[in-house]
């Protein structure tokens, strides 16, 4: 009874997130659902178990999603996103547009600017050039996820994304775990994903396929719709209702003010981790009253909050002109982080409970016994979990919430460096996400005013097979030459 509680708990959760229920509602049904099943206590599972895990996950990444969040609301009221955009469509011009909105996407996104400010911002730029250049716009959904949700969100070392800072407390690792390693991964996925799209262009061209009709208003309509956002703030960092308050700036950032505060994300971000955290004396943090913990379980998240923080001071000091409501601005950016980071705290509340139930142990071994070692079980754990909840960071969340610590063991018997357990978690969780139940998915086919019969395959086929591509690559590169 008690696995049998287990599926069904994760059944309702999956079932009802998917017809636009709040998993801030749904999260802790579902839990006490599975305790119920197994007999056990429910109070004691909702209080001591799910409240505490939810609370612990808000503890430790709460000012990574508020400072993501206030830095993308600057960088959008600002122009800044614009402008970096309109740079990259300006350079490479009309016969390279794809690649323009796949690189434009990811500037803005490995620069720390959230996902769904880049949506709303890139996608009404991609339309103009794709109707320019005739290119079928059902490809835009695809061009602007291989720039956005793939290499920027998973490979790239250093890259300020949610995902990419889940891992390092339960890793002891930083934003730059197995750098080479990333990189290769990073090349797989924009070298495949670029091949697909020119390979999906050509074949429209010689099909006499053109740009097709727009749907008016479509970008608009996505940032009013309740149920694109409630699908969006567990899927991603940012509430997209938030998108319309504040006040954008009536004029485009100039470039070089755009671009800074994305290079300073980067370059703060590389110096903390690997120059000023490791040579201070932390010997406090042994004390209770912080929590008897040791830098490597914070630095990582340190390093990404001092990076986000130097950003909006950079973009504020480069773009004070163009903010005219800069208290509303930063309020909305605020606002933005709170219900993403609740439901995504939902979520891991809701597998602690799973996890900790006796039942789940015959989940446990049937994920440890899989064919290939630790490198191949976790990648599949953090693949299925992701997929089931519709959301990267969540479903990372909870598989390293339930097994990050026999992981960690396994790699130390192993000779497994954590650095590469780090890398194939994340990317791991960046490939099936993107099922058609994805909140970014469903989102960026709203604002695109496009359906799944329209663009999905092609998004699968950038966002999912080239990230499981590359995570062959990295699982076996990894296991032949450990971690780079």
């Amino acid at each position: 009874m008690g696995l049998l509680g287990l599926l069904v708990g994760l059944a309702l959760l999956v079932l009802f997130a998917f017809r636009g229920w709040s998993v801030l509602l749904l999260a802790p049904f579902a839990a006490l659902v599975a305790a119920l099943f197994g007999g056990e206590p429910l109070l004691a599972n909702l209080t001591q178990v799910f409240m505490v895990h939810a609370a612990g996950f808000l503890a430790q990444f709460f000012p990574i999603f508020l400072l993501g969040a206030v830095f993308g609301k600057l960088m959008d009221d600002s122009g800044a996103v614009t402008s970096v955009a309109a740079f990259m469509a300006e350079r490479l011009g009309e016969r390279r547009v794809i690649l323009a909105v796949v690189l434009a996407g990811a500037a803005v996104t490995y620069g720390g600017v959230s996902l769904f400010v880049a949506f709303f911002v890139i996608a009404p730029m991609a339309r103009s050039l794709f109707r320019a250049a005739s290119i079928p716009r059902r490809l835009i959904p695809a061009a602007i996820v291989l720039g956005t949700s793939t290499f920027t969100m998973s490979a790239l070392p250093g890259t300020p994304s949610i995902q990419n800072a889940i891992p390092m407390p339960f890793f002891g690792t930083t934003p730059f775990a197995a750098p080479g390693l990333g990189i290769i991964a990073s090349l797989i996925m924009l070298a495949a994903g670029l091949w697909w799209l020119h390979r999906a262009e050509a074949a429209a061209r010689r099909a006499g396929e053109g740009y097709g009709d727009d749907i008016e208003g479509a970008t608009e309509r996505a940032a009013a719709d309740e149920l694109v956002r409630e699908r969006a703030t567990t899927a991603r960092e940012f509430d997209p209702a938030e998108l319309q308050h504040g006040q954008r700036s009536e004029r485009p950032s100039p470039v070089w003010s755009a671009i800074a505060p994305l290079i300073v994300v980067v370059t703060v971000n590389l110096v903390m981790s690997l120059v000023v955290l490791p040579r201070l004396d932390v010997s406090y943090l042994a004390e209770q009253r912080f929590g008897e913990t040791t830098l490597a379980a914070v630095a990582g998240v340190w390093s990404v909050a001092v990076a986000l923080t130097a950003a909006i001071v950079t973009t504020i000091a480069l773009n004070r002109a163009r903010l005219p409501a800069l208290r509303r601005t930063m309020d909305a950016g605020a606002n933005a982080s709170v219900l993403p980071a609740f439901s995504v705290a939902s979520l891991v509340g809701f597998g602690a409970v799973v996890a900790s139930l006796p039942a789940f142990a015959i989940v446990r071994d049937w994920v440890l016994a899989i064919e290939g070692g630790p490198l191949v079980s976790l990648a599949v754990a953090t693949n299925i979990l992701a997929a089931l909840t519709g959301s990267a960071s969540g479903g990372l969340t909870i598989a390293l919430d339930a097994l990050g610590q026999t992981y960690v063991e396994l790699g130390a018997r192993t000779g497994i460096a954590p650095a590469l357990m780090h890398r194939v978690a994340v990317i791991g969780a960046g490939t099936l996400d993107i099922l058609p139940h994805n909140g970014a998915v469903v989102s960026l086919l709203a604002i695109c005013g496009l359906t799944h019969r329209d663009s999905y395959f092609d998004i699968v086929m950038v966002g999912i097979a080239t990230s499981l591509l590359a995570l062959v690559a990295v699982i076996a590169l990894g296991s032949a030459l450990g971690s780079f």
